[in-house]
């Protein structure tokens, strides 16, 4: 059987680890221990219980076990060198990585850096986390895999047929570098405005806030444009860019986004994947960028006003 090894026990990372823990070894590791014991709700409210391998950094470096065919590192955006580097001494340089963070911060960043093979995923499944042992699959979603150099595509196409055959629909594709762009886009519309507002992202749709959802998405659409990205419709300009987001707000009207997560758990967000590649594509190209600068610095107050008294 394949080995995986899935590094960061968050909501996708566990939820990887249960779709493919029937037909693969799975590793799950961790900066902290957690139970072995694990359960998976799934959409339609099945419970189902999986005894899973997992293991702390310090336990992974002690133990040496199986090499892995794929390294999934499934942290947070912020986090994800560090985790990378906590492991590298004990995996060969030549084994496959995948990337699943939102935004375009870790990805190319270590593309460059890893001399093996880098994938990146990005994925719309819905997930979180009840306590040690349970994660929640909210909802079925499609993840699209692929490299940034184009030079993976058979290695794409064979974990896009294993997680497929776990349950997680996904497509192998070249380009996957405007697949990265477009969900970065959606997010920055949505996320920043729901954590800041302490809103279930259906509110967006609200007088309250739509103007301020329009005000962002006129900026991120010109960043688009500047980089070459186009939106996954037919449409194109600011009014296609504004018409995903108000689809995104409907079909995810209930869920309490990442950032909002973050923000109620006085964890610190992903602003810096999501906003910041923004901005420094918008300043590179000589574009407007004062709405999506104010949001990152509200985002830095809040941040900072909770992470100074949790301290």
């Amino acid at each position: 059987m394949t080995s995986h090894w899935i590094l960061g026990p968050g909501a996708i990372g566990r939820l990887l680890a249960h779709s493919l823990a029937p037909q693969a070894n799975v590793t799950l590791i961790g900066r902290r221990p957690l139970p072995g014991q694990q359960t998976l709700t799934t959409p339609e409210g099945e419970m189902r219980e999986h005894l899973l391998n997992t293991l702390t950094v310090d336990q992974l470096v002690s133990a040496l076990p199986d090499t892995a065919a794929f390294v999934h590192i499934t942290t947070k955006a912020i986090a994800a060198e560090a985790a990378l580097g906590s492991i590298a001494d004990v995996i060969l340089p030549t084994i496959p990585l995948v990337l699943w963070q939102n935004g375009f911060l870790a990805q190319p960043r270590i593309t460059q850096a890893w001399p093996g093979p880098v994938l990146c995923a990005t994925t719309t499944e819905g997930a979180y986390l009840t306590g040690d042992t349970g994660v929640v699959h909210a909802g079925r979603g499609a993840t699209f895999v692929g490299d940034l150099n184009h030079q993976h595509s058979g290695l794409s196409q064979a974990l896009a047929e294993t997680l497929t055959q776990a349950g997680l629909a996904t497509t192998a594709v070249s380009n996957i570098r405007a697949r990265l762009w477009q969900k970065l886009a959606v997010n920055a519309a949505i996320n920043p405005l729901v954590a800041l507002h302490g809103v279930r992202n259906g509110e967006l749709s609200n007088a309250a806030y739509a103007g301020r959802v329009q005000t962002v998405v006129k900026e991120v659409a010109a960043v688009m444009q500047a980089e070459g990205i186009q939106p996954p419709t037919e449409g194109q300009g600011d009014a296609a860019w504004l018409a995903l987001v108000w689809q995104v707000v409907a079909n995810t009207a209930n869920n309490k986004a990442s950032m909002l997560q973050d923000v109620e758990a006085l964890r610190p967000t992903e602003r810096g994947a999501i906003l910041r590649p923004l901005i420094e594509s918008a300043q590179r190209h000589g574009l407007p960028c004062g709405v999506l600068q104010a949001l990152d610095a509200d985002l830095a107050t809040l941040e900072n006003r909770y992470l100074a008294a949790s301290r």
